[in-house]
């Protein structure tokens, strides 16, 4: 029997040692895609206990905790600090299997040194004991950036935000590049509620057509890169493709503008129009776009209206997403416009979809143009990363692939990396040792590199 995870952890050949331990270990972080708060890496904040670091906004947590049937009060409720770090502590032992378990103890060893398995019997030791190493003061946000080794940091930043902390920090000299990423999504969301509110939020005055309002944008999108922008994110419930006129798009916006409700299809031309003409100047300043599709969130009205998005109430849809993702990708490409992109989905069942995806508009002079994104979210598990790195070697070049990614918003999450690149080890360790590829020293500790970090490097051009 082997002990709980060891050194050797997730390991199950020589060479999957070998690459782990004297290649992929030490090598640096390009965090591309997270949620981390710029003003708290700013502002380097200080802690005094593991709940104020684990449960103050983690909705993967919260979710198994509810699962598990804890009551909200210990979960984003007033229940004192100690109270909810039991409560989570109580739910380990049922959990097994469930990534949050490994990422949970890889913390503890990583940041803490705490070997100890988490449980209820030893809540309140690894509570106190955390709460006493806090104290040194050597455990702030960008004490915990250092510590993991990060080289990058892209957060995710509306249109409107300021930038005044990835700018106070670049001007401070911190170590790590906190970068900003552009997230326009309520720019295009024409449907939702506060739609109208957001374009009057703008920084413009009187966007009353849509090529105002992309006037607007394109100069956020200057802003951006000025502070060092290179990546931008969209999410779709679904992958939109509608064709349309600029003046039909500008009747749709001001149609909506003037409080009226719209179809699904006009709604849909407008994502598309303003979706491509951004993406096309992602294409002009060398930017790279991201696309996130499968998710069906805030399912929970009630508890949405109560506490917001992203607090756990999210799942895996099951729209389909093969012919308009194509048809959307191909009209850029048609023009000559169509940015280097990372498509990600939540559902395994798209992986093959989305992997033979990438060959349609590969390019000569471009490596890897088209990516399939790490698995994301509900997928970013042991069995889901398995088979999404063997689904996208079977169809694609593995060794074009640009890595992994937190999408975290917990400076504790970096150990994740690891995760990932224990598993990426072990499984061109068990391709070696059956014979499938052979024991070449050189190009397989070429491959490690490039999915763990030289392959973000090169295409977002840290």
């Amino acid at each position: 029997m082997r002990k709980f995870m060891d050194e050797d952890f997730l390991l199950y050949s020589d060479t999957a040692k070998h690459l782990f331990h004297d290649v992929a270990k030490d090598l640096p972080i390009y965090d591309y895609h997270c949620h981390l708060n710029p003003s708290e890496i700013y502002e380097d904040r200080t802690y005094e206990n593991i709940t104020q670091i684990w449960l103050g906004g983690d909705h993967y947590k919260w979710r198994q905790m509810r699962i598990c049937g804890i009551d909200e009060n210990l979960i984003t409720g007033n229940a004192p600090d100690r109270e909810k770090f039991r409560a989570y502590a109580s739910i380990m032992p049922e959990i097994i299997g469930n990534p949050l378990y490994h990422w949970s103890h890889l913390e503890l060893q990583r940041f803490f040194n705490i070997y100890t398995p988490l449980s209820p019997k030893t809540a309140d030791e690894i509570y106190d004991n955390i709460a006493e190493q806090l104290k040194s003061g050597k455990f702030t946000a960008r004490q915990l950036i250092t510590m993991s080794n990060v080289s990058v940091i892209c957060t995710t930043d509306d249109p409107v935000d300021s930038l005044e902390y990835h700018i106070k920090l670049k001007a401070e000299g911190f170590g790590t590049k906190v970068l900003p990423t552009f997230r326009p999504d309520k720019a295009f969301n024409i449907a939702d509620a506060g739609f109208v509110s957001y374009i009057k939020s703008l920084p413009a005055e009187n966007i009353d057509t849509v090529g105002k309002l992309m006037a607007c944008l394109y100069e956020r999108i200057d802003f951006f890169a000025s502070v060092g922008c290179v990546i931008s994110d969209h999410a779709f419930l679904e992958v939109p493709y509608a064709e349309a006129t600029t003046a039909e798009v500008d009747k749709i916006f001001k149609k909506r503008l003037a409080g009226e409700e719209l179809t699904a299809l006009e709604a849909e031309k407008f994502t598309t129009y303003v979706f491509m003409k951004l993406c096309e100047k992602y294409y002009e300043l060398g930017w790279a776009v991201q696309i996130h599709v499968g998710a069906l969130r805030n399912n929970n009205k009630p508890m949405f209206e109560k506490l917001g998005p992203d607090t756990g109430y999210d799942s895996i849809d099951d729209a389909c997403v093969a012919r308009k993702l194509s048809a959307l990708l191909g009209a850029m490409h048609a023009n000559g416009k169509l940015p280097k992109s990372i498509l990600y989905t939540l559902k395994p069942s798209d992986n093959y979809t989305l992997s033979t995806m990438l060959g349609n508009f590969a390019e000569g002079g471009v490596r890897g143009k088209i990516q399939f994104g790490s698995a994301w979210w509900f997928y970013d598990h042991y069995e889901g990363m398995n088979r999404h790195f063997k689904d996208l070697a079977s169809l694609s070049s593995i060794g074009t692939f640009v890595g992994m990614l937190t999408d975290s918003r917990s400076f504790l999450s970096y150990p994740r990396h690891e995760y990932f690149r224990r598993i990426v080890c072990n499984i061109l360790g068990e391709w070696v040792e059956s014979g499938q590829y052979p024991n070449d020293d050189e190009a397989l500790t070429a491959i490690v590199k490039n999915i763990c970090c030289d392959n973000i490097k090169a295409y977002l051009g840290f």
